[in-house]
């Protein structure tokens, strides 16, 4: 799947921790989110095995592109690949985007986080379509996540001419914050999958976001 950089305006990143033991599955609650109006899914699993993780990113891939939405895996880009994923997002310390490019061809999003100038920079050249900026705010996924301020977001933001998405604790109550920062998107895992009413929360959450960026 081609990439836009309006697949950006809200990133749903997965996240186990909010699963119902009696009624959700993984799958159930990507589709409430896709219904909501989610641009973009990642789907992040630290604790799956392989043959687990890739069948898991085939049934999330097809459900996906069902609502003409790319799915990207986070870290992994062989189980990217295998799973028919649309691309992958990589973090500082995981393969380096010019290494995945070679691998996974021109074809493949890349995504790279950047805390720094530098590191954006530095993902722009080596071939990344899109850079993830944060912590933003104080994440309740990683509590332990280094913040950026906006000023420096922005900077960052300004560096390159890729994209750029904001993450880290975004949500209804403070999403405001991020205007005027240059950011073309947000990516939220608890403020989107925490919620009761993930679809109703999805769409509050895009409107918000496409009123504060001028989307």
């Amino acid at each position: 799947m081609k990439f836009r950089k309006q697949a950006l305006t809200l990133y749903a990143v997965t996240d186990r921790a909010w699963l119902s033991e009696s009624v959700d599955s993984l799958y159930d609650q990507v589709e409430r989110a896709l219904i909501g109006g989610a641009t973009m899914v990642q789907l992040r699993e630290k604790n799956l095995d392989e043959d687990s993780y890739i069948a898991e990113g085939k049934i999330i891939s097809k459900l996906c592109h069902k609502y003409g939405a790319p799915l990207i895996v986070n870290d992994n880009l062989e189980i990217a690949l295998k799973c028919g994923a649309d691309g992958v997002h990589v973090g500082i310390s995981d393969i380096p985007v010019s290494e995945a490019r070679k691998k996974a061809g021109n074809n493949f999003i890349i995504g790279a986080t950047a805390k720094t100038v530098t590191q954006a920079i530095t993902a722009e050249g080596d071939g990344a379509d899109y850079i993830g900026v944060g912590a933003v705010f104080t994440s309740p996924t990683k509590r332990n996540a280094i913040r950026i301020t906006m000023d420096e977001l922005s900077e960052i933001a300004a560096s390159v001419k890729i994209p750029s998405v904001a993450i880290g604790g975004i949500d209804l109550s403070n999403v405001n914050g991020l205007k005027g920062s240059g950011v073309h998107g947000i990516a939220a895992i608890s403020a989107i999958f925490s919620a009761v009413d993930i679809t109703n929360a999805t769409a509050e959450l895009k409107k918000k976001v496409m009123s504060v960026l001028d989307l």
